[in-house]
């Protein structure tokens, strides 16, 4: 959690963000880290675009603009998923015995869903890093710099996670970015107010 506020002084406010410790000097989207994590970017949000999927997924974000109905518009994300991908059909796009073919998005949610300090959890974790240039700070313990026990933990379940799949984390990058596109068709405002509830306060890490 972040304590982020305006330090007032005799000429202008002074912006407070993330801590360097919290966050990495480049991401892959359209704002870095430090705008992300501070309470500017929660009172003034703005479309959080990851770099370069919808130029290289335009058929799919044209087809979805052709159809007006939601049910539809999902099932034309999928369709488009597995011929991506080859969800179903991973000997098609070159798996080989061995590999973890069927470790794909979904599989991936539905483990994170279950069990948010497991293996799928720290792939989408990880996924959030690089994307968003926000470290993860929680994987079943504090992590609490690169030279700690959780932190080789957590990328060792990272790097499991991801080793011999089928582009994992361009899958959760078109998953995104349709559930950005879809959110914009069913919400008239400009953003959504989403809201965590927690157990155990204390147990929080402020960020100075």
């Amino acid at each position: 959690m972040l304590n982020d506020k305006m330090l007032k002084t005799d000429h202008k406010p002074i912006f407070i963000s993330l801590p360097d410790s919290a966050r990495l000097p480049i991401n892959r989207c359209n704002l870095p880290a430090d705008i992300l994590g501070s309470l500017t970017f929660q009172q003034h949000p703005t479309d959080l675009l990851l770099d370069g999927v919808s130029a290289m997924h335009h058929d799919l974000f044209f087809e979805l603009d052709k159809c007006s109905d939601m049910l539809e518009r999902g099932q034309i994300f999928m369709n488009y998923m597995q011929a991506c991908f080859q969800l179903t059909t991973p000997e098609e796009a070159g798996a080989v015995a061995g590999s973890r073919c069927k470790a794909n998005y979904l599989r991936l949610l539905r483990g994170w869903m279950f069990d948010a300090d497991e293996q799928e959890a720290a792939v989408l974790k990880a996924w959030v890093e690089s994307r968003f240039g926000l470290l993860t700070r929680y994987h079943k313990a504090r992590i609490s710099s690169f030279d700690c026990e959780p932190y080789y933990r957590y990328i060792a379940e990272r790097s499991r996670g991801l080793y011999n799949t089928n582009a994992l984390e361009m899958q959760l990058d078109l998953l995104y970015s349709y559930c950005q596109y879809e959110l914009a068709q069913q919400i008239s405002t400009q953003h959504l107010s989403l809201y965590r509830g927690i157990n155990h306060f204390n147990e929080l890490e402020i960020l100075h």
